[in-house]
């Protein structure tokens, strides 16, 4: 049940529980500012200093107690994610995250959503939480992400199920495009994908679930698809994993390990492994501090460990403030060249909130 409560929370939440029909507007504004000498290598060759903004936009539409439509909108300048440090280009994007319709059905022990559209991918679990306000840090995890990840944070169009029963919860998905590669539906190579996980809650406070996916992941104009290659409906990629979460008084730990392949004809199959811990300690109802470590180790890439640590502060229930340092070690970034210092503001407002009986 917490899993799903947590997934209707980052699609929009429902206009008002106690409420039959409503509809709500809500969004998440957020600002950063960043320290780093990644903004100065190739392609970028910037300054060391950054700032960017997001809005995240959560409309949803509950027509009865059964059926609800519900979407989220991401606006967002150029570079914000650390991951576009890397990268050459500014100005305002925006990419529609989720925009599904779905039924759902509640007992006493259980219940059922199924859900159909533009969907994040069921693998995982970090995407629960990927929110700014959400997420105890400033970056992600890093097999999460826009650009060439094993798992994409942008929607993918399909449908998707979800089931509790007990201290049991289930999930299936199908999609139109591997999370390693995600296509939009007005683009070519299109080719289903399944992906899904289960759980168990343990014990109050603790949960250990499961995941994976499989389906072709290449298209012809991928820039890792070389010439003489196999069509890219017969190379798939598969992934698997393992998360576990943990709450208990002032504390709360999150973990995932996974595992990637992605397979070739003309050159050797990709594998790759990741992992990270991240706990959060609560010092005060306005004060915590969170860190996360992890590390991605590659058939192909150089290793790389990552290290981060934020102190967040709340002003007040509708704001954040986080300060942070993230460590990136290894081949490819070596000394202090991969670290980076980032401040980030983090806003809620209800824009608009209507219900009816």
């Amino acid at each position: 049940m917490r899993l799903l409560v947590v997934i209707l929370m980052l699609c929009g939440g429902l206009p008002a529980q106690e409420a039959n029909s409503g509809f709500e507007l809500r969004t998440a504004l957020s600002a950063g500012g960043f320290f780093t000498d990644r903004l100065t290598a190739p392609p970028r060759d910037g300054a060391p200093a950054a700032a960017g903004t997001r809005a995240v936009f959560y409309p949803s539409w509950k027509i009865n107690r059964h059926w609800t439509v519900a979407a989220t909108y991401q606006v967002y300048t150029r570079p914000y994610f650390y991951e576009q440090f890397n990268t050459q280009g500014h100005g305002l994007k925006g990419d529609l995250l989720q925009a599904h319709l779905s039924y759902s059905q509640f007992w006493k022990n259980g219940s059922l959503v199924v859900r159909a559209g533009q969907l994040s991918s069921a693998f995982g679990s970090f995407l629960l939480h990927y929110d700014d306000m959400a997420n105890p840090l400033i970056d992600m995890p890093a097999t999460y992400g826009y650009y060439y990840k094993p798992i994409t944070t942008l929607g993918q169009a399909g449908a998707q199920a979800d089931l509790t029963v007990s201290r049991f919860d289930f999930r299936a998905q199908l999609v139109n495009s591997s999370p390693a590669n995600r296509r939009s539906v007005f683009d070519n190579d299109q080719y289903g994908t399944w992906a899904g996980g289960a759980g168990v809650t343990l014990m109050q406070g603790l949960r250990v679930g499961v995941s994976a996916y499989r389906g072709p992941y290449l298209h012809r104009g991928y820039a890792f698809y070389r010439a003489g290659e196999a069509k890219p409906r017969d190379l798939p990629g598969s992934a698997y994993g393992l998360d576990v979460e943990w709450a208990r008084g002032h504390w709360d730990v999150t973990g995932e390990w996974q595992k990637f392949q992605r397979a070739y004809r003309v050159v050797p199959f990709l594998n790759q492994h990741s992992g990270y811990a991240e706990a959060r300690r609560v010092l005060h109802p306005r004060w915590y501090v969170a860190g996360r470590a992890g590390y991605t180790r590659s058939s192909r890439n150089p290793a790389n460990d990552i290290y981060e640590v934020t102190v967040g502060y709340r002003p007040n229930s509708h704001q954040l403030l986080k300060v942070g340092y993230q460590i990136q070690h290894g081949p490819a970034t070596p000394g202090a060249s991969g670290n980076t210092f980032a401040i980030q503001l983090v806003t809620t407002l209800r824009l608009i909130s209507i219900a009816k009986d």
